[in-house]
């Protein structure tokens, strides 16, 4: 079974799959059908995907998971905005739908794997344990929304364009005759399509409402106010209505029940310390020297993991409670040992 989007790494997944010799049936995944309707799911790249899977000779088929959607991943981005974290919901849609329910109906209808286009490798270590690597293109890496893969999910995965970088893809794109060659990649959260600051501040302000904060710097003097305390996340510069003329500010702490938010220099986002929650090893032997990468194109860091606390060899901007912060094997750069939340405090 290939999950196929609508974009160009699916199809071409799709097609690799073909080629090398497998029954392949494609399945596109309905997930969210709000007003919007756009984004990774939306009408148009079900037909792309449809058409494709016309081009290359397979059956398509198209799964509703619109309600475990909800459940799994809109339902706790919305709750998690009300606790005042930053979530990625792009993570849970992997954990949840993707490589969760989708492989568990896959294995059901009697399917051996399910391919996707993501920029990942599976590598097959010496003691036949399965972990999860770095894509080929760094630019593309997708290492940091799978990290939540373990052994059983990984055993039944083909990433086939994990090899690949981005213009390859194309190529062979072209070189298939696909429709979706010169498609353009998604960018935004697919339930939360156009303007992106606007958009989420809409889709927030619908269903949880929004709430205004005062902004204090380090002293604790005001110093402005902001609309929306919901919309704020650690780090952020822009979008706090103070007044110019002085050096940078940043979001530095959120007090999200008393409704403060604490803007300083950039000096005081650095940290030495993270706290984790939710631990999602990828092996056993997650703990002491790591790298640890807190965003899904930042830079994995030199680090040591003691329990539930990463401590960071050197001083390093705080994480956004609620993202993630992924673990790689400093023995072996491109692969993933797990990952947890930031937790809050």
């Amino acid at each position: 079974m290939v999950a196929m989007s609508g974009g160009v790494d699916s199809s071409v997944a799709a097609a690799l799959c073909g080629q090398a010799g497998h029954e392949v049936v494609g399945v596109t995944l309905k997930l969210w059908g709000g007003a919007s309707d756009r984004g990774c799911c939306s009408v148009a790249d079900v037909d792309d995907a449809r058409r494709v899977a016309d081009q290359l000779g397979i059956d398509h088929h198209v799964f509703n998971y619109s309600e475990q959607f909800d459940e799994s991943v809109v339902a706790p981005y919305l709750r998690a905005h009300e606790a005042g974290l930053t979530p990625n919901p792009c993570i849970e849609c992997n954990r949840a739908i993707k490589f969760d329910a989708l492989h568990q109906r896959a294995l059901a209808l009697g399917f051996d794997a399910v391919a996707t286009g993501h920029h990942a490798r599976i590598v097959v270590r010496p003691d036949g344990t399965r972990r999860l690597r770095r894509g080929a293109d760094s630019a593309k890496d997708q290492s940091y929304v799978l990290y939540m893969l373990g052994e059983q999910v990984l055993a039944s995965t083909l990433f086939p364009v994990g090899d690949l970088d981005k213009s390859e893809v194309r190529r062979l794109a072209r070189n298939f005759g696909l429709r979706t060659a010169i498609k353009p990649d998604s960018q935004d959260v697919c339930f939360i399509a156009g303007e992106r600051s606007r958009a989420r501040e809409t889709f927030l302000g619908d269903r949880i409402g929004l709430r205004p904060a005062r902004v204090v710097d380090g002293q604790g003097t005001e110093v402005g106010r902001v609309p929306a305390i919901e919309l704020l996340t650690i780090g952020q510069r822009k979008g706090l209505g103070l007044p110019g003329g002085t050096a940078p500010r940043y979001v530095v702490d959120i007090d999200h029940r008393g409704g403060v938010v604490t803007v300083g220099g950039k000096s005081s986002l650095l940290t030495d310390t993270v706290l984790l929650e939710n631990f999602a090893p990828a092996s056993r032997s997650c703990r002491g020297a790591v790298l640890a990468q807190c965003s899904a194109h930042g830079e994995a860091r030199p680090a040591v993991l003691d329990g539930m606390v990463l401590r960071w060899a050197e001083p390093t901007r705080r994480v956004a409670p609620g993202q993630s912060v992924v673990l790689y094997d400093p023995r072996a750069p491109d692969e993933v040992l797990g990952g947890a939340f930031a937790a809050a405090g």
